[in-house]
């Protein structure tokens, strides 16, 4: 068998292990320890059981290292794995976590990239991957929305200053104690109190409250959920034709493969003859 041959069925083999399920798993638990282990940390253990902590947390970090050099090896186009985000993220936490502890300039540093990776559970779970995704791409849609938000919320916080400042200073005193106040209202933390304080002058006030209720708390809250749920239809739409994409890729490789060990063959055939 030529070295190409060998080197595809080498490749293939890598392949096959890190899609598979049980590599997968291994990889979730790993990162549950680490996240087992880090919380463990912030109690006042015995010596023992810290110096225990210590190895375990170097020995998931080898494993991590380990872990990431593999899917690099197994990936078939390098530079798109240093393109793709989530291999990026991982590839920099994993390297963070590498410095030492005891350096007493970075120990801070260290520290915080060995809590981001129980965020490594987000990359390793596709259903997670893809739920955070789509929130990010829903992020420039929601901005305007918020905007919106912001314009209602500066309207009427206008408005409760300009009626209601007399009744409470400290709720309605200017416009930016008053945006707060109407979060707190928009929060339903306590908000009756605030309402019924307005009403006993001004009786009418509840339709203020209720209004503003009405367009933070159903409508503009319904339509983050509209934006989030468009977008994860196009991502899911987009992930599918993504999957078909790489499922033709796969089948032409394979294709290639079995071409290439046809044209081997003949070659030895030949030879023998």
């Amino acid at each position: 068998m030529s070295p190409e041959m060998n080197s595809a069925t080498g490749f293939n083999q890598l392949r096959r292990i890190e899609s598979s399920k049980l590599f997968q798993g291994i990889v979730i638990a790993i990162i549950i320890l680490s996240a087992l282990t880090i919380g463990a940390k912030t109690y006042d253990l015995p010596p023992f059981v810290e110096q225990s902590l210590t190895v375990m947390d170097n020995a998931i970090t080898a494993f991590f290292l380990i872990e990431i050099l593999f899917r690099f090896a197994a990936c078939p186009t390098k530079r798109r794995f240093l393109l793709d985000g989530w291999n990026l993220f991982d590839t920099i936490v994993v390297i963070g976590s590498l410095i030492p502890l005891d350096n007493s300039e970075a120990v801070l540093l260290g520290r915080l990239l060995r809590v981001f990776r129980v965020l490594r559970l987000v990359s390793v779970v596709p259903e997670l991957r893809f739920l955070i995704n789509s929130l990010l791409k829903a992020i420039p849609r929601m901005g305007y929305i918020a905007l919106l938000m912001f314009i209602i919320f500066y309207i009427y916080a206008a408005m409760g200053a300009i009626f209601f400042a007399k009744v409470d200073p400290e709720l309605w005193g200017d416009v930016a104690i008053a945006m707060l106040t109407l979060f707190r209202v928009a929060t339903f933390e306590d908000w009756t109190d605030v309402m019924y304080a307005t009403m006993e002058q001004y009786p009418l006030s509840w339709l203020y409250y209720l209004t503003f209720i009405f367009l933070t708390a159903f409508v503009f809250l319904n339509m983050m959920i509209g934006a989030i749920l468009e977008v994860m239809s196009e991502e899911q739409n987009a992930e599918e034709a993504q999957k078909a994409h790489d499922e033709r890729d796969e089948i032409a490789r394979q294709l290639q493969s079995v071409q290439t060990q046809l044209e081997e063959l003949t070659r030895q055939i030949s030879e023998r003859r």
